[in-house]
C-alpha cells in the first residue's frame, strides 16, 4: 500500500511538473498567437500580406485555390485559379502593384522539369475566380540529372519573393547528410522560360526539421530579408542590391517548433507566420515583432 501511494504521488507531481514546463515554454515563445486557421487549410504553405489581407495556398494534392484571411486567421474568401494546376504550390509573393505570384516549384524528389511561377493580376483577386496572366518557367543550371544522386538533391524550393522585377528563390536542401545549405537563385519576372542564376549560398544548421528553409520574404522598405525554418527566423540586413547573404545575419530563435510553412512581412518590423496542422499541433497564425525580437 505504501509503495502504491509513493508511485501515484510521484506520477502526479511529475505530470504537474511537465505541465508547468510546457506552460513556461508557451509563455516564453517570441511568437504572439493571432488566431487559428480554418481546419480546411491544414496544409497551408504560404503567408503573403497584401494590404490588410493575408493570402495563403495549400501544397501538393490540393485544389488550385488561393485563400484570403484576416489578421485573426478567419477565411474571407477563396479564389479558384481556373487555368493552372496545383502540382506543388509552396509559396506566394506579391509585387508593389499588388499582383500575386504562386510558386509552383515544390520538388521533394528533385525530379520535376516543369517548375513554374504563376501571376494573378491584382484586379482579379476581388473575384471568386481568376486566371493566370503570366507564366514563368525555369530550370536550375546546376541540375543535370532528374533526380540527382542523393548527396546532391539541392533543387527543392519553398521560399521566394519578388524585388525590382526579379524573383529570388531560396532552395530547400534535401540531400543526404543534410548540412543546412540553401542556394539563392535569381529569375526575371517575365513570361517564358529562364535559367535560374545562382547568386550564392548560406548555411543554416544541421538538423533538417529545424534548419531547412520553408519560406522567405523581404520587408516593404527592401532593407530586411527573412528566411523561415521550423523554429527559427534568419534575418539579413545591411546588404547591397541583391547580395543578401553578404549582409549581417541574425538568428532569431522562436522558442516554438512546428511545421512552419508561411512567412510574410506585414510592416518593416512585423512578420506574420503560419504553420501546418499536424497531430493536433499548428494550424495557427502568429505574429513576430522584430523590434522586440533578440538573437
Amino acid at each position: 500500500m505504501f509503495l502504491r501511494f509513493v508511485y501515484f504521488y510521484l506520477m502526479k507531481n511529475l505530470s504537474l511538473t511537465l505541465l508547468l514546463v510546457c506552460a513556461a515554454c508557451a509563455q516564453n515563445s517570441r511568437l504572439e498567437t493571432l488566431g487559428g486557421l480554418p481546419s480546411a487549410l491544414a496544409e497551408n504553405s504560404a503567408c503573403e500580406v497584401v494590404g490588410n489581407t493575408i493570402w495563403t495556398a495549400q501544397d501538393h494534392g490540393n485544389e488550385p485555390i488561393v485563400y484570403a484571411l484576416d489578421r485573426s486567421g478567419k477565411l474571407l474568401k477563396s479564389v479558384m485559379v481556373t487555368n493552372a494546376n496545383n502540382e506543388d504550390w509552396e509559396e506566394l509573393t506579391s509585387d508593389d502593384a499588388g499582383n500575386l505570384y504562386i510558386g509552383d516549384f515544390g520538388n521533394n524528389d528533385n525530379k520535376r522539369r516543369d517548375l513554374a511561377i504563376f501571376k494573378i493580376s491584382a484586379s482579379e483577386l476581388s473575384d471568386r475566380k481568376a486566371s493566370v496572366s503570366q507564366k514563368t518557367t525555369f530550370h536550375y543550371l546546376e541540375q543535370t540529372e532528374f533526380p540527382p544522386k542523393k548527396s546532391e538533391r539541392f533543387f527543392d524550393c519553398e521560399a521566394f519573393f519578388e524585388k525590382d522585377g526579379h524573383f529570388y528563390l531560396f532552395t530547400k536542401n534535401r540531400s543526404a547528410n543534410f548540412d543546412g545549405t540553401t542556394f539563392l537563385y535569381k529569375i526575371p519576372n517575365k513570361p517564358g522560360h529562364h535559367v535560374a542564376k545562382k547568386l550564392g549560398e548560406f548555411k543554416t544548421c544541421c538538423k533538417f526539421n529545424r534548419c531547412a528553409i520553408t519560406a522567405a520574404d523581404i520587408s516593404p522598405d527592401g532593407r530586411k530579408v527573412a528566411l523561415l525554418t521550423g523554429d527559427k527566423v534568419f534575418l539579413f540586413t545591411g546588404f547591397s542590391s541583391d547580395a543578401f547573404f553578404d549582409g549581417k545575419v541574425e538568428t532569431i530563435e522562436l522558442d516554438h517548433f512546428s511545421q512552419k510553412e508561411g512567412l510574410g512581412f506585414a510592416t518593416n518590423d512585423e512578420i506574420l507566420i503560419t504553420d501546418e496542422k499536424t497531430k493536433k499541433i499548428g494550424g495557427t497564425l502568429y505574429r513576430l515583432d522584430l523590434s522586440e525580437a533578440k538573437p
